[in-house]
C-alpha cells in the first residue's frame, strides 16, 4: 500500500517537536470553472526541531503519535527567506 505524502508550508513551530503544515489543494469548480483553493492544516512530528515558519516541507502519514498528530517530517524542500 503506498504511503501518503504531502508538500506544504510550515505555519507554526511553537510546540515542542511539532510543526503545523498548511497544504493547499487547487481544483477547478465543476460548474463555475473557477479555480478553488482548499486549505488543510496537519500537525507533523519534527524530531530535530529544524523547521522554521515559511519553510516548504514534505510530510508523510504515519501511525498516530498523539491525539491529532499523524504525520512526520521527511525533508525540508526549501528554507524560508524570513529570519525567525
Amino acid at each position: 500500500m503506498p504511503v501518503k505524502q504531502q508538500i506544504g508550508i510550515v505555519i507554526s513551530n511553537k510546540m515542542q517537536k511539532t510543526i503545523v503544515v498548511k497544504v493547499e489543494n487547487r481544483y477547478s469548480h465543476p460548474i463555475y470553472s473557477k479555480t478553488v483553493i482548499q486549505t488543510k492544516k496537519y500537525l507533523a512530528h519534527d524530531a530535530l526541531e529544524e523547521c522554521n515558519i515559511g519553510d516548504q516541507v514534505l510530510v508523510e502519514e504515519c501511525r498516530p503519535l498523539s491525539k491529532k498528530k499523524r504525520w512526520k517530517l521527511i525533508q525540508i524542500i526549501s528554507k524560508s527567506s524570513l529570519l525567525s
